[in-house]
């Protein structure tokens, strides 16, 4: 165990939807530094210029702040070590990768895309090591700075040792060894100037005095090359520890995904789940308490928490315990006048029903109309009969394929709004050669439950994208299955359709 004050942090990517698996990073690593007095700290890892976005970024935020998880330092609350944001520390990374050069434990490379690919094409075919072949590693250094002065694109890669064993700790799982032949002389500045997560994450770890690193097991393969880089520069690595991936609720117990489960969390606000209810589900990942009781809260976690109880059996992310946690809080913590409380904080106020109006207006005779014709912007999931899922010419696979592409393409639509939904639609009956109104059809039943409704697009964006996707993966899994070889081929005619609107 670490002597240094206790300071831990979450690091999460802010390219796409929040994730549960970032909830659940960051419950731990909050909860160990308010049992010892520490700082937990927000870190924000943009260097993935094409797909970072301030949009998700501001999702995750929210949404941690939604589950109640509170840090002590990161973009929105400053602190001593600003900036928080990795693209607004560049200059220091630089600064770094010039160290290691100067110091020869690093090198550029100037191999293209083509030769990199090519090369990997041909350690597939022969089944050699598939990492990069050191090409550059041998180049002189002052003709390589010559030929980088000039402007030729380069990367930098950090040196790794060609023979011997990497000697790592994870405090959970003890002395770890992995083969430096196994391990690939990392890239660790890219083209565009920007670090990789290897080189940044480890700079920014050590400036920032973190003691601790707690982060999801998948990062286990990638510890030499931060070791590594902490021994290049001569300082003190922080304790790592390694936490058990979520898993699905599976046969297989396979790594948590949105095809099995809903995974971001603004799913599960919006369908109804509170949040102190997930967090109490979050931290059973892995961990409870010492008399037993499944039922917590994040005061109580923290005040017993021990980084050396968490267990490496896979958590499994069982959306039904999940369901039966939150209606233990129900029934148990509020009365009937919190519960009303927390259904107009929820859903039920007068900004949910003044948006809703204007579509359901015109379909009303009387006022109990109301409750039938809008009953689905206010439930998680909505029964429909399978069998009615048609389209009018089309064989059952080409009803799921096409299902399939708007999944996907719905995936990566950020900006979720009627007019672009519209769009999208009616790109997609233009590429296939259906009527708006018969490609519509089915999703009429699968987002509402009934083959007519208030109208699709505004609906789907009054509920928001997170209940529109889950609806329509669900639907996929009652009409399917749908195989991996399927797809991959809808993913192929999602992209050949939406062209550089596609992610």
């Amino acid at each position: 165990m670490s002597t240094r004050p206790v300071r831990v942090r979450i690091a999460p990517s802010p390219t796409g939807d929040p994730h549960v698996g970032t909830a659940y990073q960051a419950l731990f690593n909050a909860a160990f530094a308010r049992r010892h007095g520490g700082k937990f700290v927000l870190r924000i890892e943009d260097t993935d210029r094409a797909r970072s976005t301030p949009e998700s970024e501001r999702a995750i935020l929210a949404a941690l702040r939604w589950l109640g998880i509170a840090w002590d330092e990161g973009p929105d609350v400053g602190g001593p070590f600003a900036p928080y944001r990795q693209s607004e520390r560049l200059a220091i990374y630089r600064e770094h990768v010039e160290r290691l050069l100067a110091e020869g434990h690093a090198y550029r490379c100037f191999c293209s895309r083509e030769r990199l690919e090519q090369m990997r094409a041909e350690h597939r075919a022969s089944k050699d090591f598939p990492g990069y072949d050191r090409r550059c590693r041998g180049l002189d250094p002052a003709e390589a700075a010559r030929r980088a002065n000039a402007g030729e694109p380069h990367v930098v890669r950090m040196k790794v040792p060609t023979d011997g064993h990497a000697v790592l700790s994870d405090l959970l799982r003890g002395e770890i060894r992995k083969d430096w032949a196994s391990i690939d002389d990392q890239v660790i500045l890219k083209t565009d100037g920007f670090p990789t997560y290897h080189l940044a994450n480890v700079v920014d770890d050590h400036l920032m005095r973190i003691s601790h690193v707690i982060r999801g097991e998948e990062w286990i393969n990638s510890l030499p090359k931060h070791v590594r880089l902490y021994e290049m520069f001569g300082w003190e690595p922080p304790v790592f520890c390694h936490l058990p991936l979520l898993r699905n609720a599976d046969r297989n117990r396979s790594k948590l995904s949105k095809r099995r489960n809903p995974t971001s969390i603004e799913y599960y606000r919006r369908a109804g789940f509170l949040p102190e209810a997930l967090v109490n589900f979050l931290g059973l990942m892995g961990w409870s308490p010492a008399d037993g009781e499944e039922k917590f809260t994040f005061e109580q976690m923290a005040r017993e928490f021990e980084l050396e109880r968490v267990s490496l059996g896979g958590p499994v992310f069982d959306v039904e315990k999940l369901r039966w946690l939150n209606g233990r809080y129900l029934r148990e913590d509020h009365d009937a006048k919190r519960l009303v409380d927390r259904l107009e904080e929820w859903a039920l106020n007068r900004e949910t029903l003044e948006r809703i109006a204007p579509l359901a207006q015109p379909r009303l005779q009387t006022l109990a109309d109301w409750g039938y014709l809008t009953a689905f912007f206010f439930a998680d999931d909505v029964p429909f009969d399978p069998d009615a899922v048609t389209i009018k010419g089309l064989e059952r696979d080409e009803l799921l394929d096409l299902l399939q592409i708007v999944a996907l393409r719905l995936d990566a639509r950020r900006e979720w709004t009627a007019d672009g939904l519209d769009a999208d639609f009616r790109r997609l009956a233009g590429a296939t050669g259906l009527k708006l109104r018969d490609l519509t059809r089915p999703f009429y039943l699968v987002i509402t439950g009934r083959p007519a409704a208030t109208p699709l697009f505004q609906s789907m964006e009054i509920l928001g994208p997170d209940l529109c996707r889950v609806r329509i993966r669900r639907a996929l899994e009652r009409l399917g299955p749908v195989s991996a070889k399927r797809r991959k081929a809808a993913e192929q005619r999602m992209l050949e359709i939406f062209g550089a609107d596609a992610p």
